[in-house]
């Protein structure tokens, strides 16, 4: 049995909570979040708090204690927000933020261009950082994935886009 689906979300001040059709959207001072409901889950507000629970009663509570993580991510999007930090590491790496692209220069013979999606802020306060802002924490996290995958950090210099918290394990090089 699920904990997690056990566990009530609590409603801050300031966001309405609301389900209609099977999606529940959670609408705050940051913005606004849908999610499609799974059959066998059954959601309930009442009184500031969100319960959830499965249809039947014996199985699905995995599926319960998914959909409580999920909207309370969403509570925590819409109030406070998601953040992601990046990295430019090496020799001419650089970023740079313009209109509704990034531009990053790494390494390869074109400056790549990445359009930012809706929902997304992308800040660059230095030329090697990037902090990657939304109130959906998956969009952020794969946006922030996104960026990375262009040139991954590699074992043996460190050179790459990586996560301000990231630690790479750095291979010996070759003897002679």
């Amino acid at each position: 049995m699920s904990r997690v689906a056990k566990a009530t979300v609590s409603i801050p001040s300031g966001v309405e909570i609301n389900i209609k059709d099977g999606v529940i959207s959670v609408k705050g001072s940051k913005g606004q979040l849908e999610e499609q409901l799974h059959n066998d889950v059954e959601v309930k507000v009442e009184d500031g708090e969100v319960n959830f629970a499965p249809k039947d009663d014996a199985k699905n509570w995995a599926m319960a204690g998914t959909y409580r993580a999920l909207v309370n991510n969403m509570v925590t999007g819409v109030t406070e927000g998601f953040e992601k930090k990046l990295k430019l590491i090496g020799v001419g790496y650089r970023a740079q933020v313009q209109g509704k692209k990034l531009n990053l220069t790494l390494g390869f013979s074109h400056p790549i261009e990445f359009e930012i999606p809706e929902g997304v802020t992308i800040e660059a306060p230095s030329q090697t950082d990037l902090i990657v802002k939304g109130p959906s924490k998956q969009i952020v996290g794969q946006v922030a994935a996104n960026i990375r995958g262009y040139r991954p950090p590699e074992p043996y210099k460190g050179k790459g886009v990586r996560y301000e918290d990231e630690y790479i394990v750095r291979k010996e090089a070759k003897k002679k």
